[in-house]
């Protein structure tokens, strides 16, 4: 199982020769003007909510690739309607997919569309591929229900945001991983806009501190887990 990191929360998963990609926002972000969107496979395209730092290049993705796109019901049908393969769900659920599965969770943020209209509910996922369990958490702040799944599930690692003003910050993603029982985080949602940017040095003395893994990904590394 491969990860590739494509800035702020967009991830490409490699698993068992397919590709999932996460929340795909490249070609405006800044820091990842070195990645050629162009080259990026997919086969499923997971959205967490519809803000468009986490929306952007899902439709060009989409329809290039022929990427099946899943995302919560109402993000799905608005893809829908841009003629893009999808397959809408809603939290609690969860969708078997050739590759493993996929559960939708719940994630305490706001979500509405680029033109502000509403976009459902905000989500993470639990996704389950190759004998390891991991949490994408999306936007979202620290919220008691992530105790759940510290109980529910055996994850391996989380994707957890950490840049602080729309979502957690470092202190709360370490309370985030205790809670939900994992010793690796992998950080998203920073550095890519002034207020979300963050001191690299001083989360890693703080994780380390906490007894927990802090792995920061350059954008576009890819790492094997």
């Amino acid at each position: 199982m491969n990860l590739t990191y494509y800035g702020h929360a967009c991830f490409l998963l490699e698993t068992g020769g397919t590709k999932v990609l996460f929340d795909p926002f490249i070609r405006p972000n800044p820091l990842a003007k070195e990645v050629d969107v162009d080259a990026i496979a997919a086969d499923y395209i997971l959205i967490t909510h519809g803000h468009g730092d986490h929306i952007a290049d899902a439709e060009e993705i989409g329809k290039r690739t022929g990427a099946q796109l899943v995302a919560i019901a109402e993000i799905a049908g608005w893809f829908g309607q841009r003629g893009l393969n999808t397959t809408g769900m809603n939290l609690g659920g969860t969708l078997q997919l050739p590759f493993g599965s996929v559960t939708m969770v719940a994630a305490a943020h706001s979500s509405s569309f680029p033109d502000g209209s509403y976009a459902g509910l905000a989500a993470g996922f639990v996704v389950k591929a190759e004998g390891k369990t991991f949490y994408f958490a999306g936007d979202t702040a620290l919220t008691y229900d992530m105790k759940i799944l510290g109980e529910r599930y055996a994850l391996d690692f989380s994707i957890l945001p950490i840049g602080d003003h729309y979502t957690m910050g470092i202190d709360d993603a370490l309370v985030a991983a205790d809670w939900v029982g994992t010793p690796t985080i992998i950080g998203m949602h920073y550095d890519s806009f002034p207020v979300i940017t963050i001191n690299h040095a001083e989360a890693q003395a703080k994780a380390t501190r906490a007894g927990k893994e802090l792995r920061l990904l350059a954008i576009g590394e890819t790492i094997s887990l």
